[in-house]
């Protein structure tokens, strides 16, 4: 029996229908002349799957009833205006474009646009090896970090991850230990997890489930796979709340003949409150899954659980044997979504002019406002939107089907820590070849294929796409080209500096424009340089939202898994730490 589709959402259907009329696939623009591509290698990654209903989960999409489809572009004669560092261009609409002198990029007005994020498949296989006294189970690719909780926090050392799998010893009875994943904002969702033991129970039966719904130890659901010392298999559907515990779904016998280290699989669906659960035997062909176990609605809909993480929890029933492993060897968040995605709409479109604007109008310029006014082609922020999860990819036939757009990774896990590495620039996504000025041709490093880190996805963005030139890793910084690192950005990059905090200090965002680039102290050997983003606007809480290319969502995003992408969050002294990229904001820089 396949699993349900889930069911759309009103606002879904909404989107989806104006991705529909407001076109397809971004297609790519022209590139800088280079060396030649070379023939791109496979992907050594799986993209996200495609959305279960078109649109739903795109990450921008034109509103196709905005008046501008409907009025002439510009409205009527162009009046220009002095400002403070630049110039504001106006017609019988309003303020149509805005130019900073030094800089290239303009900001103009245009159709109206949302962007949005969803969360995209989890695949942990624990294929990493963490040592040096490390604890816990590590970083899960694209899904943030496994937090290992108990009720006694001296249980912690417990938890281990070694040889391809996650394990917790159970080394007292009558307690649970849990394991769960840091994004607590799933709401409908589908996962599954690979469960065994490395005994058979003796006096009590010992347990292995996967939580949905966790806002707390507390509070969730939990498909419980039950071993029992007569080795039966069975399966339970259960819920805490407050930490009372009621069984929506009796026990049921899936499997008998329990041996150590048989594999289980465990599958959960959550679509709203209707809960569905089942379990089989490692090795059963997909096409012959049984039917779901127990399939059912919270019977107490005032209590149902909303939106929460996923994890896994391991429970000794007391009498049971101590010193026996719970082991997962698989987890998947098949699929799933945020009940509050981040959600961007506003009407700036981000240009850029082929030269730093010198402050003069000319009538070159108001030639190339005029074209921008009615111009629907591919800008910045479309661009960088074409790399977050479920974006469409495009490949560039001059450059040997080499692809230039579509959902990027950072970069993949370093197979000891787990961690993820910096080196993937915007040639290593393509697989490309590429000649810098004043340096021979730079092959890519295959190893960061598909992957772009915080400054590469930068320069895919405004330099590879929108044409600003790109410099060698190893060149000067000019303040023409834009260099290689966020370090060198924000200190001699293209274009002028809106704002600067200095050592420590966060500065004003009273200057801050769409389209601008936020400079981080994320890296303690470089003050202004840890880390870059691009400023994409305000939020539907009105909170001013960046997008980049973190290392715990693992690629560009413009949501909060491993850290809120906002400027204005919490600040430190509110709380112990705050909002991190709220308190670590040092520059601002219009390219």
């Amino acid at each position: 029996m396949s699993a349900p589709k889930f069911r759309p959402s009103r606002r879904s259907a909404l989107l989806a229908l104006a991705g529909a009329t407001a076109g397809g696939a971004l297609p790519p623009v022209a590139a800088p002349a280079a060396a030649a591509a070379d023939t791109p290698a496979a992907l050594p990654w799986a993209e996200p799957s495609a959305p279960t209903v078109p649109g739903a989960r795109m990450p921008m999409l034109i509103d196709p009833t905005d008046p501008w489809h409907f009025t002439p572009r510009p409205a009527g004669a162009l009046a220009t205006r002095a400002i403070a560092g630049g110039l504001e261009v106006s017609d019988g609409g309003g303020v149509l474009a805005t130019l900073t002198t030094g800089a290239r990029t303009v900001t103009v007005r245009g159709p109206r646009r949302w962007f949005t994020e969803q969360k995209r498949r989890v695949e942990d296989s624990f294929s990493r090896e963490l040592t040096g006294g490390t604890t816990g189970w590590g970083t899960s690719p694209d899904g943030g970090t496994w937090w290992p909780n108990s009720k006694d926090d001296a249980h912690v050392a417990d938890y281990k991850v070694t040889a391809g799998r996650a394990a917790v010893t159970l080394s007292a009875t009558g307690s649970s230990r849990h394991a769960y994943l840091s994004d607590k904002g799933l709401g409908d969702v589908r996962a599954r997890a690979r469960f065994s033991f490395t005994q058979v129970p003796v006096g009590a039966p010992l347990s292995l489930a996967l939580t949905f719904s966790l806002k707390s130890l507390d509070t969730h659901y939990r498909a419980r796979l039950v071993v029992t010392p007569a080795r039966e298999v069975q399966l339970v559907l259960e819920k805490a709340l407050d930490n009372v515990v009621t069984v929506l779904g009796a026990p049921v016998t899936v499997g008998t003949g329990f041996a150590a280290y048989d594999h289980w699989w465990v599958q959960a669906e959550k679509t709203g409150d209707v809960l569905r659960v089942r379990a089989w035997k490692h090795g059963v062909a997909e096409s012959a899954l049984p039917a779901w176990t127990h399939s059912l609605r919270d019977p107490d809909g005032t209590t149902a659980l909303g939106a929460g993480a996923v994890g896994v929890r391991a429970y000794a029933n007391s009498g049971a044997q101590t010193g026996v492993e719970a082991r997962v060897y698989d987890f998947l968040v098949e699929e799933a979504s945020w009940t509050d995605p981040p959600v961007v709409t506003h009407d700036t479109w981000v240009r850029v002019l082929p030269e730093p604007f010198d402050g003069t109008w000319t009538p070159e310029l108001e030639q190339r406002v005029r074209a921008w006014a009615g111009d629907l082609s591919p800008d910045a922020l479309a661009h960088a939107a074409m790399f977050l999860p479920y974006a469409s990819s495009v490949t560039d036939p001059a450059r040997g089907g080499a692809k230039v757009l579509g959902p990027s990774l950072y970069s993949r896990p370093d197979p000891v820590t787990g961690l993820r590495t910096v080196g993937a620039d915007f040639q290593e996504y393509a697989g490309i070849s590429w000649t810098f000025p004043g340096f021979p041709a730079r092959a890519p490093e295959a190893e960061f294929l598909g992957c772009l880190d915080c400054s590469g996805f930068v320069r895919m963005v405004y330099g590879y796409h929108m044409g600003i030139p790109l410099l060698h890793e190893s060149a000067a910084p000019d303040g023409h080209g834009l260099p290689r690192t966020s370090a060198q950005q924000s200190a001699a990059g293209p274009g002028v500096k809106i704002a600067d905090g200095g050592t420590g200090t966060v500065p004003p965002l009273t200057g801050l424009r769409i389209g601008d680039t936020v400079f981080f102290d994320t890296d303690e050997d470089s003050d202004a340089g840890g880390h870059i983003g691009i400023y994409l606007g305000p939020d539907q809480y009105g909170k001013r939202r960046f997008v980049s290319s973190r290392k715990t969502p693992n690629g560009p995003t413009m949501a909060d898994v491993g850290g809120k992408s906002i400027l204005d969050g919490t600040p430190a002294s509110e709380t112990a730490k705050g909002d991190l990229y709220t308190n670590t904001l040092r520059v601002i820089r219009r390219f």
